[in-house]
């Protein structure tokens, strides 16, 4: 017998291929198993506390003061569940965020400095919170020494705005992005990929490039939409489907015929009058 062929006598199992020759069996491994997923960071993770203090602090335009002051206590709870302490100083103008000993997460701090950012750039608490979740960014866009002119640079950063804010929207649906123009900056929040693009199209406007140049071309989804498609069940989606297919084929039959057609189409005669003498 061969020794690929298992002999029932000996008990013996089949070979293994060389290329798996020195493959080991992974009992904990299946296929239910997500490789995929990005657990959260708990508390479990890393329960020691750390042994120093991290701080970051900004200042605050005074137009801001009042707001702060009235969603600051929000702002308190927050950072309390991340193990974050925050403080307001009205006098100085400024907002302060430290680790404690009940800070489990690292680069939570990190999140918080972004928070009170974009608290000073007057993005507001409820959009400015969602910092803090796993997978959200945010960049701040300087563009007020991109201009030395002080007419064009206001004329471009309304050209970024857009009629009744139609361009910013715009801007938005296509990075997955919120963006708020305010002042000298532009605060950006989302996904890393997304703002690498609003990076792109501010600067680019700066440069005076329309920022139609970058979303001229609609996505998947904004057609789905134009279209109605977007709201079908996934049956009527694949009926959809089939009908756009059989009149694609119907079209190129009829092409198809009328080239053959016109192969068999005679020729035009000359019919000249003859000259009566």
């Amino acid at each position: 017998m061969s020794d690929d062929i298992p002999n029932p006598d000996n008990n013996e199992t089949t070979l293994k291929p060389k290329s798996k020759k020195y493959r080991k069996d992974k009992p904990w491994d299946n296929e239910d198993i997500d490789h995929w997923k990005i657990d959260p960071f708990t508390h479990e993770d890393n329960s020691h506390p750390f042994t120093e203090e991290s701080s970051f602090a900004t200042l605050f335009p005074k137009y801001r003061e009042n707001y702060l002051k009235e969603v600051w206590q929000h702002v308190t709870k927050a950072l309390e569940k991340v193990g974050i302490k925050c403080l307001l100083d009205l006098i100085e103008g400024s907002m302060t965020v430290k680790t404690t000993r009940k800070t489990f997460d690292p680069y939570i701090i990190l999140k918080a400095r972004d928070l009170i950012k974009l608290l000073a750039r007057s993005v507001p608490f409820p959009q400015a919170v969602k910092i803090l979740d796993d997978g959200v960014a945010c960049d701040i866009i300087k563009i007020g020494n991109l201009i030395r002119n002080k007419e064009r640079f206001v004329k471009r950063r309304q050209r970024l705005i857009g009629p009744n804010g139609s361009t910013l929207k715009a801007v938005e649906l296509l990075t997955q992005c919120y963006v708020m123009v305010q002042g000298n900056t532009v605060s950006a929040m989302g996904p890393y990929k997304g703002l690498k693009e609003v990076r792109k199209i501010v600067t680019d406007c700066m440069k005076n490039i329309h920022p139609i140049y970058h979303i001229k071309t609609p996505s998947k989804i904004d057609l789905q939409l134009e279209s109605g498609e977007y709201f079908l069940n996934p049956e009527e989606k694949v009926s959809r489907e089939m009908e756009k297919k059989k009149e694609k084929q119907r079209e190129n039959v009829l092409k198809r015929q009328a080239e053959r057609e016109k192969a068999f189409v005679p020729p035009v005669e000359d019919s000249r009058k003859k000259k009566v003498k």
